[in-house]
């Protein structure tokens, strides 16, 4: 007689088939829920790049301007350039990411200048200030540039890939032979660095 009863407890009716009332049902629906935001959350925690698209990215602390960024590239030319942070320039007249260490003059001639390709603009502001703009366009990613101002400034200038002229290499050739290992995969969100 108990067994009945018991059998009557658990199915509800005389069926034989388990009755779930919705409270239970919602119950059980909140926690498999809740399991699954945790387990996506965790993963994203983890991982963050892993929570959405990835692009390549140099990362101009481990940046040491080898050069390869312009041989490199699947892309001729490359898809690297050279960016300037304003805010972190000293605006200085000697300038080591725009004149020659051993340059006759400080002035605009190109022979004085260490750009091979004329991709940095001076403009004189006030004694003794002067702003540099790069040209994107004229801009091969070979470095120079970067590698006199990380010697001799402040590091206001470092090479980035630009998005827009990127491929999306699945292996990066330039990552590949990275001396460095500056290229890395980055999240879409935060595609760029900032050299502080």
């Amino acid at each position: 007689m108990n067994e009945q009863a018991d059998s009557k407890k658990l199915t509800g009716d005389n069926t034989g088939e388990p009755s779930v009332n919705r409270r239970e049902f919602l119950k059980a629906a909140c926690r498999v829920l809740a399991l699954a935001v945790i387990a996506v959350g965790g993963r994203r925690l983890i991982d963050p790049a892993d929570a959405g698209e990835r692009v390549w990215q140099i990362d101009p602390k481990k940046c040491i301007q080898c050069g390869r960024c312009a041989s490199e590239c699947a892309l001729k030319p490359s898809a690297v350039r050279c960016v300037h942070a304003y805010d972190v320039c000293g605006y200085c007249k000697l300038c080591g990411g725009y004149h020659r260490p051993n340059a006759g003059k400080l002035d605009t001639a190109a022979e004085n200048q260490i750009c091979p390709t004329g991709a940095i603009v001076r403009t004189y502001i006030e004694d003794p200030f002067y702003e540099y703009r790069i040209i994107e366009e004229k801009c091969n990613g070979c470095g120079k540039c970067v590698k006199g101002c990380t010697a001799f400034g402040n590091g206001s200038l470092f090479l980035q890939i630009r998005h827009n002229l990127c491929a999306g290499c699945n292996e990066c050739r330039i990552s590949a032979r990275c001396p460095a290992g500056a290229i890395s995969l980055v999240s879409i969100n935060n595609p760029y660095f900032s050299p502080k």
